[in-house]
């Protein structure tokens, strides 16, 4: 008997709705039917036996007249489904048994219900999207497949210009220095040789290093102080003209050292000595921490040799050589001022205006750690005169109870005042020394710069001469000059040469500079960083223990009756 020739719903959507889906959106290992208008409790309450509805829909595929039968009873209550279909997969015999119910839906309805209907009434199944993810760039994956959308996610791409960065790496700064390179250098003591006014001192330099150049990992040797003065000088002959920054010295002292020479003990200069112990030492770690500079012949030399080293005649202060440098600084002051450079760098000029201002702000700041430093150690000493005072009352007090308290309570103003002592010494070596000595290192940096204001002035007077030569051969050819053309023509040579060799020394110590302002900078941010939580922690600590001195008083004063 045939089947009602009623042409049932369309079962499919138009074929014209999927021409805008991309192809992306279907996930090629996995099949998702969607039953559409129909609550899924429904579904569960009718209880169809899908199992038996595809061993139907394979029987009705075989050609099983029986099978027929039994499909046109269960056509009908199947709701209207959407299907995804697969897209083409190469190179796989089989097929699942998840992918027969899609294929066998996906044969004309004819074939299943004896009724005739044209081809285009067959519509194409509509592609949606099988996972709508909130990252654009991410896959579309199954909901069902939790494992593959897990690795999908794990796999997702990072957005575009992220880089991980590690937290004790932080941007922007420099890496820590390779052990190879380590090296550590610290004055353990010092000795005064000599009476009158022969006397010095010498600074017992102690080094380990793992660097290569060094012909030892440990060395111990004695150095004055005219030896650091004659190190820096030669580094700055070597290094200087190529644009590398130097690290500075402590400056001369004439009344420091007048106290040594003068004094027949060590404790009236012993606050001086220990200062300058203290700037040597950094002086030689920045050295030593260069690049450049830390594989220097004179630098290794000093660390290294034992004995005495070559006398520097030219590092005292009242010496010839220390006149000819005081005219040689004002003529280079005063060519400064006379030659004005046009720069047409943006970076230099944006540079020298930043140092200059960081200049006069550390020089605020040295003025100002210099007052707090004078006022806590007026406090100490006002603290110390206090508690003499209180120990005195304490004394002379009838009342025993209170004359126990006032002695406790001087004992604690002695505590706060060797508290405010140690803290005055903080401020000084830990915060202000260092400020200090970045202002010497400003200055250094500003060397560099007027070295390269130097190398552009040799190079636009070698581009003048050059002009004036050709003007003078130009007047020779107007004159017939001949027998002075040929050397007119030499003379053009050879500074057409110049010119050429002081421009790419120019261009070279400008690029030399800009490296070296960037390695400054980037120590200068970890120096900072390092001293500021240094400092913190010292007032931390005595500000603890001036809270704990007070609290060990406190049970004294309330048993004053």
């Amino acid at each position: 008997m045939m089947a009602d020739v009623r042409e049932p719903p369309p079962m499919f959507e138009d074929p014209n709705d999927n021409k805008d889906i991309d192809d992306e959106d279907i996930f090629h290992t996995e099949k998702k039917v969607q039953i559409s208008n129909r609550p899924l409790e429904t579904l569960q309450d009718e209880k169809l036996d899908y199992t038996q509805f595809e061993d139907i829909t394979e029987d009705v595929l075989n050609g099983n007249p029986t099978a027929e039968k039994e499909f046109d009873s269960v056509v009908p209550e199947i709701p209207t489904v959407s299907v995804e279909p697969k897209p083409p997969v190469t190179n796989h015999s089989k097929t699942t048994q998840e992918d027969a119910l899609p294929e066998s839906l996906s044969q004309p309805a004819s074939s299943c219900l004896d009724v005739e209907k044209p081809k285009e009434a067959i519509k194409e199944p509509k592609k949606e999207p099988l996972f709508q993810s909130s990252l654009d760039d991410a896959p579309r994956v199954s909901v069902t497949e939790s494992s593959t959308a897990q690795a999908a996610v794990g796999k997702l791409p990072q957005p575009f210009g992220f880089h991980s960065v590690s937290r004790e790496e932080p941007a922007g700064l420099e890496p820590e220095e390779d052990s190879r390179h380590s090296i550590d250098i610290t004055i353990m003591e010092t000795k005064k040789v000599g009476d009158g006014m022969n006397a010095y001192v010498v600074y017992k330099v102690c080094t380990k290093t793992a660097i290569p150049d060094f012909r030892r990992t440990e060395m111990e040797v004695f150095r004055r102080f005219s030896d650091f003065l004659g190190l820096r000088e030669r580094l700055v002959e070597k290094h200087l003209h190529l644009g590398v920054i130097i690290p500075p010295p402590p400056e001369k002292s004439i009344i420091g050292m007048a106290k040594i020479k003068v004094s027949k003990d060590d404790s009236g200069s012993m606050e001086f000595v220990e200062q300058r112990r203290a700037a040597l030492e950094r002086f030689l770690n920045r050295v030593a921490h260069h690049p450049l500079l830390r594989s220097d012949s004179s630098f290794v030399d000093f660390l290294e040799l034992e004995g005495d080293l070559p006398k520097a005649t030219n590092t005292s202060a009242l010496s010839g050589a220390g006149v000819l440098r005081l005219f040689s600084r004002v003529g280079d002051s005063i060519g400064k001022i006379a030659y004005k450079m046009d720069e047409t760098d943006q970076w230099f000029e944006e540079k020298t205006q930043q140092i200059e201002t960081l200049d006069t702000q550390l020089r605020k700041l040295h003025s100002s750690l210099e007052t707090l430093v004078n006022g806590r150690k007026e406090l100490a000493l006002s603290t110390g005169i206090l508690a003499k005072s209180i120990a005195s009352l304490g004394i002379s007090e009838e009342n025993s109870a209170l004359s126990h308290a006032l002695i406790q309570l001087a004992d604690t103003e002695e505590h706060l005042d060797r508290v405010h002592e140690a803290q005055s010494d903080d401020d000084f070596y830990i915060f202000a020394e260092f400020v200090k000595d970045y202002i010497g290192l400003l200055q250094s940096v500003k060397d560099v710069f007027n070295e390269r204001i130097k190398f552009h002035k040799i190079w636009k007077d070698s581009e003048v001469t050059l002009a004036k030569k050709r003007e003078i051969k130009v007047r020779m050819e107007l004159a017939h000059k001949m027998d002075k053309i040929q050397d007119a023509t030499r003379e053009i040579a050879e500074w057409e040469v110049n010119v050429d060799r002081s421009q790419q020394d120019f261009e070279k110590i400008s690029k030399n500079i800009r490296k070296e302002i960037k390695r400054f900078e980037a120590q200068r941010c970890q120096d900072f960083r390092r001293i500021v939580i240094a400092y913190l922690e010292s007032l931390l600590n005595h500000e603890q223990q001036i809270i704990r001195h007070w609290e060990n008083f406190l049970p004294e004063a309330r048993q004053i009756v």
